[in-house]
């Protein structure tokens, strides 16, 4: 159990809770009865389904969280909604979105190392039936915008190929938000904004918040309400580099962190651009009929700017801040609406339950990890989900003080995992940064304000919280409490005898966008597929005959290979 040296004079400190439309700004509304808005009647089924997906934002950076940034759009659909107060998400980008699309684990699909990078030939696994497949076969329109981050080195791998009718957006993790260029190490640069299967140049130079919006708008009045819509708008905001069009900025000039003061700037302006989403959805008719939902692929990145205070951790780690996500619904379709929801929900569950309102049929015979969750949140029954596993991530640092012994022969602890059953959640291995980081208001944070907050001992592998009544992670009661942790690491046991091999391939210099006219964009056949998996397998073999006589180096490459993997989750 960790004991903090004291408390922070920051925990006491009360953040108050606290708008750009390109279109017709006097045409949106902050309440009942808004322009567009069109009177009840019964609505046809299937609904029209509207999924919002933010890139990086913090528990702590929305309004109605006690948030210093201003987002009244989300504010309003969330107080006229339903709440997810016990959401989660993934620590990082790919394996949420993989987690969304496919409503599977990534042991279960093989993801479960890392993001996918450009230059890997790797992803989403060509085997998996995705969401807006299954809506497609319900008689869906399906449409993306925006940031994809799911694999592209065949052109099976593009969203038109796995789902989609159109897309615009990225195909790689992080983009220039006016240029599209993404840089994967130096001299490594291309260009990666994608309409459809073709390169976008011409729409270079919009911010991409506001590009996005638009075009989410354009398809809306396109598109008859009379056919059954998915809209899947996952935004680059807010995630880096801190990027934002000088009106938001002036906004918050008195912020004293340089990095929260363009953080800020840009989720306000996401805000709006969801503004301008749902004014699109009342004017062309579809709203009556639609389900709004909302969530962060995964916590905020706190040396950015971001921020998810009071929990504990950040992005790319398994500790509250990095897992829990701020997430609502919002329809008129709610049975109960107004209300705040503790059903404990998963990202994963949106593929049932999203498939479950199209009038499709999705379960766990599917080979599913999700659950059809609508019952709890428009009815406020009890949630059919009972736990979470996290991840197992079997490449991740080992933790030094790991071991199988440590885990009652159950589970070797050095292996970085997590779980949550009921009300209880285990972490093995390195969960990672493991701080609590108060909301960086100020220009510089005095060094003792930090030390107050930091973990008072890192020589442990095994950590046990009851998240129900400790969400914020303070005591650890592993020790006291050793029936728990043996049956969560039997929970652990079960789910990794389930998992299929890691997917984590070397990177291939093909991949350079010097080789595709100056951007990011698929390199690889059908035929080279092969090719690369079968020279990917003798090289393992040629490494294990080796390993002998090779200790040296063997030791040196694992130092280097550490050294890089923990540079790039501070890159992530």
């Amino acid at each position: 159990m960790h004991a903090l040296t004291g408390f922070s004079l920051v925990s006491l400190l009360s953040f108050g809770y606290l708008s750009w439309d390109w279109a017709k700004p006097n045409l949106v509304a902050d309440g009942p009865g808004e322009v567009g808005e069109q009177p009840s009647a019964a609505p046809p089924q299937p609904p029209h389904i509207i999924f919002i997906l933010t890139d990086d934002q913090g528990y702590h950076d929305v309004g109605y969280h006690g948030s210093d940034i201003e987002t009244p759009t989300l504010d309003r659909l969330a107080a006229e909604g339903v709440k997810l107060e016990n959401y989660y998400i993934q620590p990082i980008c790919t394996p949420s979105r993989s987690q969304l699309l496919t409503g599977r684990y990534q042991i279960h699909t093989g993801l479960q190392h890392s993001i996918i990078r450009p230059r890997q030939p790797n992803c989403l696994p060509l085997d998996q039936v995705t969401l807006p497949q299954k809506l497609q076969e319900a008689g869906y329109s399906t449409h993306m915008v925006g940031k994809w981050h799911l694999g592209f080195y065949r052109k099976e791998c593009l969203p038109t190929r796995r789902g989609f009718d159109t897309f615009l957006g990225s195909l790689t993790g992080n983009v220039d938000y006016y240029t599209y260029d993404n840089c994967d190490g130096p001299g490594v640069c291309g260009f990666d904004l994608h309409e459809g299967e073709s390169v976008a140049w011409g729409l270079s130079g919009q911010y991409s918040t506001m590009l996005y919006a638009q075009r989410a708008s354009h398809i809306l009045a396109s598109h008859s309400p009379q056919r059954p819509l998915f809209l899947y708008v996952a935004f680059q905001a807010v995630h880096t580099p801190l990027q934002s069009p000088r009106e938001y900025l002036y906004r918050y000039r008195t912020m004293g962190n340089v990095a929260r003061r363009k953080y800020a700037a840009m989720v306000t302006c996401m805000d709006e651009a969801v503004r301008n989403i749902t004014w699109a959805l009342k004017r062309y008719g579809f709203y009556n009929n639609s389900v709004i939902i909302f969530s962060s692929d995964n916590g905020g990145q706190t040396f950015s700017g971001g921020s998810n205070w009071p929990l504990r951790g950040r992005k790319g780690t398994y500790w509250e801040g990095g897992v829990r996500g701020l997430g609502f619904v919002h329809s008129p379709l709610l049975k109960r609406k107004r209300r705040t929801s503790r059903a404990l929900v998963h990202i994963t569950d949106w593929y049932p339950t999203l498939v479950g309102l199209a009038g499709g049929t999705a379960s766990a015979a599917d080979g599913l990890d999700g659950y059809d969750v609508w019952p709890a949140i428009s009815e406020g029954r009890a949630s059919p989900r009972t736990e979470i596993l996290h991840n197992i991530d079997p490449l991740y640092n080992h933790a030094r003080h790991g071991s199988l012994e440590g885990g009652f022969g159950i589970w070797n602890t050095a292996v970085q995992a997590a779980i949550r059953v009921g009300e209880w959640k285990l972490l093995t291995g390195d969960p990672g940064y493991g701080d609590w980081i108060p909301p960086q208001t100020l220009a510089a944070f005095p060094g003792s304000w930090w030390n107050l907050e930091r973990m008072a001992s890192v020589r442990q592998a095994v950590w046990l919280f009851n998240i129900s009544a400790d969400p914020y992670e303070r005591e650890d009661l592993a020790g006291q409490r050793p029936d728990v942790v043996r049956t969560l690491l039997a929970r652990l046991a079960d789910y990794n005898r389930t998992a299929i091999p890691v997917r984590y391939p070397a990177e291939n210099p093909r991949a350079h966008p010097d080789f595709n006219g100056g951007a990011w964009g698929p390199w690889a056949s059908d035929e080279e597929e092969g090719e690369e998996e079968e020279e990917e397998g003798r090289a393992r073999s040629f490494s294990r005959g080796r390993r002998k006589k090779k200790c040296k180096i063997c030791k040196l490459r694992s130092f280097f290979r550490k050294l890089n993997t923990r540079l790039m989750s501070h890159r992530i």
